[in-house]
């Protein structure tokens, strides 16, 4: 099986290289969470070949981009579906359903929390604050958020993504 190699476009590795210059020199590790959303948004996701990418762009240790990658809730280490149905889980969402929502989303596709359905198109993701308390529940789904969720109001969003059938806008794309 061939490997692509992974490399930015050169406008790419252009605005990479503008974020890293924002920073002193040998505080290139400052950069790292603003790298690893434009490598997400041209990759997809962040497989271990992108990340050790990352570090060599940093001049890091792959380990110092795994940490961050793998704590924080908005990087995929995993291949996602196209529509990433990320719902909130927090005190408020929870208390307003966010649950439900989650149980709903997951009979509808066929799908636990986490996966992604068979013909790539979703994924359903948990996740912490999406800092709209008060329009809970509610879900991020690239760009747009949806809120004050039923389930009427999901089977819309899930109809609305499958007859788009393409990716939805992450960070500006």
């Amino acid at each position: 099986m061939e490997q692509t190699k992974i490399e930015f476009p050169p406008h790419i590795l252009e605005e990479v290289n503008r974020v890293i210059q924002m920073f002193p020199q040998d505080k290139q590790k400052s950069a790292v969470i603003r790298v690893l959303h434009i490598a997400q948004a041209q990759f997809g996701w962040l497989s271990t070949d992108v990340m050790d990418y990352v570090a060599r762009l940093l001049h890091l240790n792959p380990i110092e981009v795994y940490e961050v990658a793998t704590f924080y809730s908005m990087y995929d280490t995993k291949q996602v579906g196209k529509v990433k149905l990320e719902v909130c889980r927090t005190g408020p969402c929870m208390i307003e359903g966010a649950e439900k929502i989650v149980s709903y989303i997951e009979k509808k596709l066929n799908i636990k929390d986490g996966e992604t359905t068979p013909d790539g198109i979703f994924t359903l993701k948990s996740v912490e604050c999406l800092g709209a308390c008060g329009y809970a529940p509610m879900l991020q789904a690239g760009e747009a958020y949806h809120e004050h969720l039923t389930e009427q109001k999901v089977d819309e969003l899930i109809e609305m993504y499958s007859k788009n059938n393409s990716s939805v806008n992450y960070m500006g794309q």
